[in-house]
């Protein structure tokens, strides 16, 4: 550990408590969004930073390698603050920002302790800068990488819910499409319907398209893959939904959707899907 390194650890240990009321009040200062149960969960978030930062500093952590493994515990600690501020809807730059206001106690504890050595003052002021800078990037890095995995899985969420697998009646399933056939919501798709064919052991599956705007040679293909899947399933398919304009811009695209029963509406595939099944509907009056 160097000189710099053990004055820090020094006034840290000497003066925490008065270290830690003043980088809450600068903290309280610079937040936007600042409530009786923020100020409760800011001392115990500023406890936790400076306990895993004694730490550091006692296993002779560099802090100039705040990738070492000596500080591990304080990036474990910065990492569930931003996880925590994130999935609250503060911005990374209030999470940041209350780690670099750690910086003003510390340099007023230092100018205390070295006010008359002033290179030192200089060298210990630059270490905790540079330290404090790293906590303050390590905390909007990880907040992005939280806010990055919650959006995906809000993606993740809205493909399932858009693409309902209904069970209509007893064999037949129905899967409504609205909105652009893409790869990943085809995959979504593919694996929902293969799945409830497995658990209703269902014979046959409607895909309706009614609400898929148009149709090129990328949807057509991630159709015919959805097709013949469920054939490997030992199911049968109907695609319907296919509208004048969808029919002329197959035939001129040159899709071969031989083989595979498609109607013009979900009405039409469901009287069909039903005569397969040995079904037949008749009126009562």
């Amino acid at each position: 550990m160097n000189q710099e390194a053990e004055i820090v650890l020094r006034l840290l240990t000497q003066h925490e408590e008065q270290i830690t009321s003043e980088w809450l009040e600068e903290a309280g200062a610079a937040s936007s969004r600042l409530t009786d149960a923020n100020r409760r969960a800011m001392r115990g978030e500023a406890a936790d930073l400076l306990r895993t930062l004694r730490e550091g500093l006692q296993a002779s952590g560099d802090p100039e390698q705040f990738q070492a493994a000596a500080w591990t515990p304080l990036r474990e600690v910065l990492a569930t603050l931003s996880r925590s501020r994130a999935a609250q809807g503060q911005s990374a730059g209030d999470t940041s920002a209350f780690v670099l206001a750690f910086k003003r106690p510390l340099f007023k504890a230092i100018q205390r302790e070295l006010g008359g050595d002033a290179g030192r003052q200089m060298a210990t002021v630059w270490t905790i800068s540079a330290l404090v800078d790293k906590m303050a990037q390590w905390t909007v890095s990880t907040y992005q990488l939280t806010r990055e995995e919650l959006i995906k899985r809000q993606q993740q969420d809205l493909l399932e819910l858009s693409t309902p697998v209904i069970k209509l009646f007893e064999g037949v399933l129905a899967v409504p499409m609205i909105g652009t056939l893409d790869s990943s919501r085809t995959q979504v798709v593919m694996e929902t319907l293969l799945e409830r064919i497995v658990a209703t052991g269902s014979r046959l599956a409607i895909i309706d398209i009614t609400g898929v705007p148009t149709v090129d040679t990328l949807v057509a293909q991630h159709l015919l893959k959805t097709v013949s899947a469920i054939r490997l399933m030992g199911a049968e398919c109907i695609i319907s939904g296919i509208r004048p304009q969808i029919a002329q811009t197959i035939v001129h695209l040159g899709i071969d959707l031989q083989g595979i029963a498609t109607k013009a509406s979900l009405a039409d595939a469901l009287e069909l899907a039903m005569e397969q099944q040995g079904f037949t509907v008749t009126r009562t009056r």
